[in-house]
């Protein structure tokens, strides 16, 4: 991921981060849209791992991984449908710890093998299990962190020194979900994480129109899109394709 980023960065250009459940709306689809987001101009795609209590995330993206689970997706499927997919673009496994624990201990040896380059995962805070972070930090993938709005600085710092690939700034508090318009303080937040690290910052967390990721993509060097996506996966391939090419251009209109 660290080249992509690079490369954006001397082009001029912010990043497209794109998220998408495996499996959903089920798996062959599942494929065709990893393909058509990166075609559309996605430059990083986050495929999440199905899992029955997906606390951060909002009615869209709990309703469309119950549906995966529904279907017999797992984690092993999931990398089946990264191997599958195939893009030229970084794709980030996005998983909530048990599934990726429960895969045992060669999973993350096997998500690389798949086509994974980095991972996120979404209820493991930097310091929560050192052990457990080492593992991660040690896998050959880019360890993908969350920060906050709340985050302090010297904590901010720290995420910055244990993350890889880029931070992932949480534009406001809350589960994922559309949202009318960025958090007012949005700024200031940007401001103080860049403060603390060297990472390229992309931002996400209710960014669902190209109006949005286009005011997010100012602040940041990438913005990330869910909920968005997901919801018009469920309407089709096609609409979901449309929307990433829609944000696409929104963001290199800056």
């Amino acid at each position: 991921m660290t080249a992509r980023f690079a490369a954006l960065a001397a082009e001029g250009r912010k990043a497209l981060v794109c998220y998408v459940t495996a499996g959903h709306p089920d798996p062959a689809r599942s494929v065709a849209l990893i393909r058509g987001l990166a075609a559309a101009g996605a430059d990083v795609i986050e495929v999440g791992v199905p899992f029955s209590d997906p606390l951060a995330d909002g009615p869209v993206i709990q309703q469309s991984s119950q549906s995966a689970l529904d279907q017999g997706v797992t984690l092993a499927q999931t990398l089946d449908l990264v191997r599958e997919a195939a893009v030229a673009v970084p794709i980030v496994l996005f998983s909530y710890l048990n599934p990726i624990l429960a895969g045992g201990a060669d999973v993350l040896a096997r998500a690389r093998s798949a086509g994974v380059d980095g991972v996120l995962v979404t209820d493991l805070p930097v310091g929560a299990d050192p052990v457990r972070e080492q593992w991660f930090g040690a896998s050959g993938l880019d360890f993908v962190r969350l920060v906050a709005p709340t985050t302090p600085a010297p904590r901010m710092e720290e995420i910055g020194r244990h993350g890889g690939g880029f931070v992932y700034l949480i534009s406001r508090l809350g589960v994922t979900g559309e949202q009318t318009s960025l958090a007012e303080d949005l700024p200031q937040t940007v401001a103080r994480l860049r403060a603390s690290t060297t990472l390229p910052l992309c931002i996400g967390f209710g960014i669902s129109t190209p109006e949005q990721a286009q005011a997010a993509a100012r602040l940041g060097d990438g913005v990330v899109v869910g909920s968005a996506i997901v919801r018009a996966a469920g309407r089709s391939v096609e609409d979901a394709i449309a929307l990433t090419a829609s944000l696409r251009a929104a963001i290199d209109a800056i």
